[in-house]
């Protein structure tokens, strides 16, 4: 027997998936934890490891599909840029889904994220980001209605809220983020098409003008295999 079986059996699914093309579908979930001399609830749940990672797609009631290596989004930290920035530099087929534009009132979270009163309006910018036919990332921007409007997104908004403030001509600076490992919830995992409490890299962030005003606060949900974020930093006092 293997000192660790849960390692055993992710490096046994990654060899059967590494040795199928792309559209391949794989044994039903019967038959592949038979083969693998495992439960189905512990196949199950090292399939939505490799799910999230996205080298697997599960469709209900066809079967789960191999998708093969997928596109990488890689950049680095230390600017900030929108995700479809660094797709279009690596020449990645990326864009939005549906966007979901909503006006709603400042509650006590976005109030103290915005240096707000509460009860303010406020206009919410919701959208998933995929690569091809697969969502990737769900970005939600929570901006006061004095900085963007509901009428200024019609038919220019190509996605993301930085560039389009960007191109507008607002002097921005800086952003904060706190980066954080992150088990989807109900809502995001279904924006997403993954399961609940899978891992998910989510980035929490405010966005501030020139004069130290926070103009946006977001909260940014990727799945970790289709990015690979990085920063460089000095060494000490050099």
């Amino acid at each position: 027997m293997p000192h660790f079986p849960f390692q055993r059996l992710q490096a046994d699914l990654a060899a059967l998936i590494a040795t199928l093309p792309a559209g391949s579908r794989l044994p039903s979930e019967p038959d592949l934890a038979k083969q693998l001399s495992v439960s189905r609830a512990t196949l199950r749940e090292a399939m939505r490891m490799f799910e999230t990672q996205g080298l697997i797609r599960r469709r209900q009631g066809a079967g789960t599909f191999v998708v093969g290596r997928p596109p990488v989004i890689e950049g680095g930290l230390e600017v900030l840029e929108s995700m479809l920035t660094l797709a279009h530099r690596t020449g990645l087929d990326v864009g939005p889904g549906p966007v979901t534009v909503e006006q709603v009132v400042a509650d006590a979270e976005s109030a103290k994220a915005l240096d707000i009163a509460e009860g303010l309006p406020l206009l919410r910018v919701s959208r998933t980001m995929r690569a091809g036919s697969r969502p990737v990332a769900y970005l939600v921007d929570t901006l006061p209605e004095d900085v963007l409007r509901p009428e200024e997104l019609t038919g220019k908004f190509d996605g993301s809220v930085l560039d389009y403030l960007l191109q507008r001509g607002d002097p921005l600076t800086i952003s904060r983020a706190n980066i954080t490992a992150s088990n989807a919830t109900a809502d995001v995992a279904k924006m997403l098409e993954i399961q609940r409490g899978d891992v998910l890299l989510q980035f929490d962030a405010k966005l501030f003008t020139a004069s130290g005003k926070v103009v946006d606060y977001s909260y940014s949900y990727f799945l970790p295999g289709y990015f690979n974020f990085h920063i460089v930093r000095r060494v000490g006092a050099a």
